[in-house]
C-alpha cells in the first residue's frame, strides 16, 4: 500500500514538472525552436520581366540592399573590395574567424541549375527574402535582412527577383549554413510570414524616403552594437559593433548627429564618402560596403543623409585608431571605448 502510494506521489510530482516546463515553454522561447519556424505554403505566383522592373530591381540589388555584397566572392585587394568579376551573385562563406555562431553561407543566388537557385520558384526567392524561409523550409540565419525587407513593397520584391533572375549564371558549390547550439534552435523564432500586400510607400517627403532606404540597406543593423544579437536600447547607430573578415577587423562608426558621431558632415562630404570610400583623406574600410552603396543617386543618398540628421545624438566614440579599450556605455571593446 504504501509502495503504491509512493508511486502516486512521485507520479504527481513529474507531471507537475512537465507541466511547469510546458508554460516555462510556452511564455518564455515558446515552441518554434523546438517545432521550426514560422512558414505559410509555397505558391505557384511568377513575376514577369519588364524592362522597369529589370531596372528597377538592378539598381535595388547593386546599389540599395546589398545583395551582391553579400553573395558574391569580393576581391580583398580592390579598392572597395568588388565582387570578383565572373562570381557576382554566386555565393561565399562567412564565419571563418569572425564574431559569427557558425559557419553562416550567403547561397548562390544566381541562375545556375545546379549550385545556384536555378530550380528554385520565385516564390521560394520571395519568401526566403521577405520571410527568412530558405528554399528546403530552414528558417535563415539574421545575417541575412530579412527583418528589414518585410517592409520591402511588393513591387520592389518582383524587380530584385526579375533581375537575380537575369545575372549570368555562376557554378560555384557551396557547404550549407552550420550554426552552433542553441542559436541554431533560437534563430528559428525570428521568420513570420509576410500574408498581406505591401503597398509601396510614399516616398515623395525626403526624411520618409531617407527612412525607407536606410531600412532597405540595413544600416541600423551594422551600426547599431548588439548583445546575443539584440541591438542594444539607446545606442541605434551609435557604432561599436566589431567585423572581422579576410579584409581585417572594423568597429562600425556613430553615424548619429552627435560630436563624436558625424555632426561635422555636411550633405556634400556624405555624398562624396560613398562616391569615393574617403572622408576627406581618411579611407572608409570596405567592410562598409560604399563601393555598392555609390552607385545610389545624389538624390537617394542625400534623402538619407536627412534622415541620419533626424536621429537621436548618442554620445559613443568610436576610434579605430586607438587600440580595442572597454567602453563601458556598450559594454564591447573598441578604439575609443576608454572615452565613453
Amino acid at each position: 500500500m504504501a509502495r503504491g502510494r509512493w508511486k502516486k506521489v512521485v507520479g504527481t510530482i513529474f507531471l507537475i514538472i512537465v507541466a511547469f516546463a510546458i508554460l516555462g515553454i510556452t511564455f518564455t522561447i515558446g515552441w518554434r525552436p523546438f517545432i521550426g519556424p514560422k512558414a505559410r505554403a509555397l505558391t505557384n505566383r511568377t513575376f514577369e520581366s519588364t524592362p522597369a522592373r529589370l531596372e528597377r530591381g538592378r539598381y535595388l540589388v547593386t546599389a540599395v540592399t546589398g545583395c551582391v555584397a553579400c553573395h558574391s566572392e569580393r576581391d580583398p585587394n580592390a579598392s572597395g573590395m568588388p565582387p570578383v568579376a565572373d562570381k557576382v551573385g554566386g555565393g561565399t562563406i562567412f564565419g571563418e574567424g569572425s564574431e559569427l555562431p557558425g559557419r553562416v553561407v550567403a547561397p548562390n543566388l544566381t541562375p545556375d541549375r545546379e549550385t545556384g537557385a536555378g530550380n528554385w520558384t520565385d516564390d521560394m526567392l520571395a519568401r526566403a527574402i521577405r520571410e527568412g524561409i530558405g528554399h528546403d523550409g530552414r528558417a535563415l540565419f539574421p545575417l541575412m535582412p530579412y527583418m528589414n525587407y518585410r517592409e520591402m513593397p511588393d513591387e520592389d520584391l518582383a524587380s530584385v527577383i526579375v533581375y537575380l533572375r537575369s545575372l549570368a549564371p555562376v557554378k560555384n558549390s557551396l557547404p550549407t549554413t552550420e550554426i552552433i547550439f542553441p542559436v541554431k534552435y533560437f534563430m528559428r523564432t525570428a521568420p513570420e510570414p509576410v500574408n498581406a500586400p505591401v503597398p509601396t510607400p510614399d516616398l515623395s517627403d525626403v526624411v520618409k524616403r531617407g527612412a525607407f532606404l536606410v531600412r532597405m540597406s540595413s544600416c541600423a543593423d551594422c551600426h547599431t552594437p548588439q548583445d546575443k544579437g539584440q541591438p542594444k536600447p539607446g545606442l541605434e547607430f551609435a557604432g561599436g559593433l566589431m567585423f572581422t573578415t579576410p579584409a581585417g577587423t572594423v568597429m562600425a562608426a556613430n553615424i548619429t548627429p552627435e560630436v563624436s558621431g558625424i555632426s561635422y558632415y555636411d550633405e556634400d562630404l556624405f555624398i562624396q564618402a560613398f562616391r569615393n570610400g574617403k572622408v576627406k583623406a581618411r579611407s572608409l574600410s570596405p567592410i562598409m560596403p560604399w563601393y555598392f552603396y555609390r552607385n545610389m543617386t545624389d538624390e537617394d543618398l542625400k534623402a538619407i543623409f536627412a534622415y541620419l540628421r533626424t536621429l537621436k545624438p548618442v554620445k559613443h566614440t568610436v576610434d579605430n585608431t586607438e587600440s580595442p579599450a572597454l567602453c563601458k556605455l556598450c559594454g564591447m571593446k573598441h578604439g575609443g571605448g576608454e572615452k565613453n
